[in-house]
């Protein structure tokens, strides 16, 4: 793409956005209270790259629609009662009826296949469609007897255009009104696509990025292996720029279930999940019988097999599953002792046997990928930005139905120019990072360095520790505490330390731990982290005791690593750090394996592995500022967590002038639920971040706080000044003097990640090796409304395929940044991430929340993985299952205090 001609779009280069941005009240907010945009940034290499953007026109009307699905042959409480699968097959046989032809809607209409619907034109009030219902693999409704549905399409409202044109001549709209005209748009750009392909994600009026994505059969299906494929297909999604209205599509990939027998699939899924369960495999996916021949939609797996399971069968009487096929359609089943695949109604239980039913094509996964499944997704989605970019430009134009638009989006007057649109970026300076005695390391092209010549800006003291090898009958596992080759890989990893500029007076002591067998009934290795609480205690015990413990794993068996985690943070409040054997108990040089391990030995204990100089950190420099991550992680959807299992907040804060340690809070909360101004689990986070900085700056509180939240959706940012913004705000409040209120000046940013922005160089020159953008990359014209102050950073070089960069979001400013100001500091917090000797993707104290929310996920594993653990509750929830409530006080009981020792506690022991 770089040997094509690029011109800079006319609505940027005429300044045209700078001139209404200067025109801003430099105090005034937008319709939604977020910060207007105070100026563009100017620093840096200017440069011009392609976007994956492309300009949309409308010149029809549009009018809205609300849908009501009725079935007219249920019960009347169960009428209105229908599920989001039966109404896309509704809308499918309406589109086929008479009534829907009479009232003109063919080729006129774009609906969601749930509740919304436009027209291009006006249609005939009221309006019903009837719909005789039959499923897929029939070929026509029943004579008699069977459903029946109708269509209500009630008239809402003529979508009022002018939101729109507002918004892109730079005035600031509500976000929700501006949805109506974009959520039309999408729905319309979608029509040829979602009944050309299958479709995962939703086009809802409250999400502003709605997630659109689109599977073709234009490309083959590459098996991941484990009784899954991946598939190509393309996402897009309406947005509003500067004076043009654009579609944003990328290339996406993502699990499929492989079409095979259903039995087949779980043999593989479970042994590619590592002896792991089964978790909600499965569930939601449609299967045809072998025996009936019918479509059953699966809603799990069920307790009991066909051996076990009994029910009555008309003439049979009470049979079990087994002997049920046998009579009944002579099939004699291979597999009875596998559990059934549960494919019930509502109205009636119905357990098959996997090995009767076949997964049918074309579904997606929503459950839980092991580690090899998403590496060999990242292998088949990690391409080069070349090989992204032509495959938008070719398949993906003409896949969508936006190179040669169809009755649809014709009867709309909706068009796609087919040409990337061209805009401005700049690519900022690197800052420069420092070392012991001001020494700075030399930071190359792709903004890394190595610690040759230099020590750590402050070693810490490591004065007593201890080694703990682990035992577990694994083929690369040292042979125990007097293995003389584990023993040398210790003291060259001591060596390491020192040479880095850690204080490492004594070789460690050492012990070995044999753990159990793995057993069946003990699916978190609970016997075996027993055994290693054991041992630990008996090193603890020890005058002095170590102040940290190098575990060397057997293999990286997860239940051991996060039960380990999970009991010296909780319980026994020690440091721990983890090596595997496979990847030390080998020749050749670990010393960069060494020095990535010592990176974090360092932080643990309390050093600091490199600043920044003080002209790159100039304005955190110039006043007390406290920088702050913040991130929440839910239970994953489709992974199988217990339901009601808690979400799990974050907060670090930096507590030197230097901005490189950043102990955490951690805490629980109900999953989903937005922090309410009357819960002070925020505040309260907040205010022990605040108390230990003072503690660590002589009494000093900080003048300014700067908050980097990550975890947050693009929809979701009134969210954070609605619910988070006042919770911070009253953290201050705990600080106030009878004379002098405690008022910080405090900035929100929130960092998304889960975008599908793309940008690509149009010269060589300023290309990445690879053809990335350079790190450093920074985008804040062309691809986003002016009134908004956000920008897209690219700090890093990307490892593989094509770079994502971070969009940063100002929900809340009262330090008046300037453009340049926010860009700068935030690339330079992006070198401050002390794991690793490079700019990393996302800004360091949000990193690092996000890391903190996953050591927080050890400690709730087996609620997050579909286990109670052997809890008892009193089936408050109803079938022997436990409410929510319930579930939040297991989640409650295993979380106890939290990392609350003396130890640990206000350490960065999560690393």
């Amino acid at each position: 793409m770089q040997d094509q001609p690029a011109v800079l779009d006319v609505r940027i280069a005429d300044d045209s956005d700078k001139a209404i941005v200067a025109q801003f009240d430099p105090s005034g907010v937008g319709a939604d209270g977020m910060p207007l945009r105070p100026d563009f940034g100017t620093k840096g290499k200017e440069i011009t790259l392609r976007a994956n953007y492309f300009p949309v026109r409308i010149q029809g009307t549009i009018y809205q629609y609300k849908v009501a699905v009725t079935c007219t042959t249920a019960p009347p409480a169960e009428q209105t009662k229908v599920t989001r699968t039966v109404k896309r097959r509704v809308f499918q046989l309406a589109e086929q009826t008479e009534d829907w032809k009479q009232a003109g809607m063919s080729n006129c209409v774009a609906h969601d296949s749930a509740e919304k619907l436009i027209a291009a034109r006006e249609l005939p009030q009221p309006l019903t469609i009837h719909v005789r219902f039959y499923e897929e693999h029939e070929s026509a409704p029943p004579s008699e007897g069977g459903r029946e549905y109708t269509l209500a399409i009630s008239f809402v409202s003529e979508v009022d255009q002018s939101i729109l044109d507002s918004s892109l001549q730079g005035n600031s709209v509500p976000s929700r009104d501006l949805s109506v005209i974009l959520s039309a748009l999408n729905l319309v750009l979608a029509e040829h696509p979602s009944k050309a392909a299958v479709q995962i994600g939703r086009n809802d009026d409250d999400k502003k990025n709605p997630d659109q994505r689109f599977f073709f059969n234009s490309t083959e299906p590459v098996p991941l292996d484990g009784a899954l494929e991946a598939r190509k297909g393309f996402y897009t999604s309406v947005r509003p720029a500067h004076q043009q209205v654009m579609v944003n599509v990328n290339a996406c990939t993502a699990p499929f279930y492989k079409p095979q027998p259903f039995v087949d699939a779980m043999h593989q899924y479970r042994d590619f999940m590592s002896g792991g369960g089964m978790g909600r495999f499965g569930a939601g996916v449609k299967v045809k019988t072998t025996h009936t021949h019918r479509i059953e939609t699966v809603r799990g797996l069920a307790k009991v097999n066909a051996r076990e399971y009994k029910f009555q069968a008309g003439e049979f009487g009470e049979v079990t599953v087994e002997e049920f096929f046998q009579r009944k359609h002579g099939i004699t089943l291979e597999r009875p002792e596998l559990p059934l695949v549960d494919v019930s109604s509502p109205r009636q239980k119905n357990y098959l046997p996997p090995e009767v039913c076949d997964i049918i094509s074309g579904q997606g996964f929503r459950g839980e990928l092991s580690g090899g499944h998403t590496t060999n997704l990242l292998d088949v989605a990690c391409q080069p930005p070349n090989v992204f970019g032509n495959a938008i430009m070719s398949r993906g134009l003409d896949d969508l139905g936006f190179r040669n638009p169809g009755p649809v989006m014709e009867a709309f007057g909706v068009t796609v120019d087919p040409n990337m649109v061209v805009i401005p970026g700049r690519i900022l300076d690197k800052p420069k990072v420092a070392y012991s005695g001001g020494a700075t390391a030399p930071i190359g092209d792709r903004a890394s360095w190595n610690l040759q010549g230099v020590k750590f800006a402050e070693g810490a003291l490591l004065p007593n520790w201890a080694v703990l090898v682990i035992k577990d009958g694994k083929p690369k596992e040292f042979t125990g505490a007097e293995d003389p080759k584990m023993r040398s890989v210790v003291e060259a990893f001591r060596g390491m330390c020192i040479k880095s500029g850690m204080r490492v007076p004594k070789s460690p002591v050492y012990d070995a731990v044999q753990l159990p067998p793995k057993d069946r009934t003990d699916p978190f290795r609970d016997a075996a982290i027993k055994k290693i609480e054991q041992q630990l205690r008996s090193l603890m015990s020890r005058k002095p005791p170590p102040a940290l413990v190098l575990v060397i794993l057997a293999d990286e068996d997860k239940h051991i690593y996060t039960g380990i985690k999970s009991l010296c943070d909780l319980k026994l409040d020690i440091a721990t750090i983890c090596m595997q054997s496979e990847k030390v108990n080998k020749e050749g040089n670990l010393a960069q394996y060494y020095a990535n391990v010592a990176l974090k030995v360092n932080m643990k204990m309390g050093g600091i592995n490199h600043k920044l100089d003080p002209r790159s950190g100039a304005w955190l420099q110039s006043a007390s500022t406290m920088v702050v991550g913040m991130d929440v992680t839910h239970p994953s959807r489709g992974s199988g967590s217990v339901k009601g299992t808690p979400s799990i907040v974050a907060v670090v804060a930096s507590v030197d002038n230097h901005y490189a340690q950043y102990p955490a809070s951690l805490a629980i909360r109900k999953s989903k639920v937005e922090i309410d101004r009357d819960d002070d689990v925020l505040s309260d986070m907040f205010v022990s971040r605040l108390q230990l900085y003072k503690s660590r700056n002589k009494g000093n509180l900080p003048d300014r706080v700067i908050l980097y939240r990550d975890g947050v959706s693009e929809s979701q940012h009134a969210q954070v000044r609605q619910y988070e913004l006042p919770q911070m705000l009253k953290a201050f409040t705990k600080f106030n003097k009878p004379d002098a209120p405690y008022n910080p000046k405090l900035t929100i940013v929130v960092c998304g990640k889960r975008h599908h922005t793309r940008f690509y160089p149009t010269e060589q020159e300023n290309a990445a090796d690879d053809g990335n953008p350079r790190p450093g990359t920074v985008v804040d014209r062309g691809v986003t409304p002016v009134y908004e102050f956000d920008f897209f950073l690219q700090a890093h070089a990307g490892l593989k395929g094509t770079t994502r960069p971070t969009h940063y979001f100002v929900v809340h400013d009262e330090n008046a940044f300037k453009a340049d100001e926010l860009q700068g500091l935030t690339n330079a917090l992006s070198y401050m991430f002390a794991r690793a000797t490079k700019a990393v993707s996302l800004v360091s104290p949000a990193y690092w929340a996000d890391i903190a929310c996953e050591r927080g996920r050890c400690y709730l594993r087996k609620l997050l993985a579909g286990h109670l653990g052997g809890a008892s509750t009193s089936g408050g929830g109803g079938g022997g299952r436990p409410s929510e409530d319930e579930v939040f006080e297991l989640a409650r009981r295993a979380w106890g205090e939290g990392v609350s020792g003396p130890k640990l506690k206000n350490t960065m022991y999560y690393l």
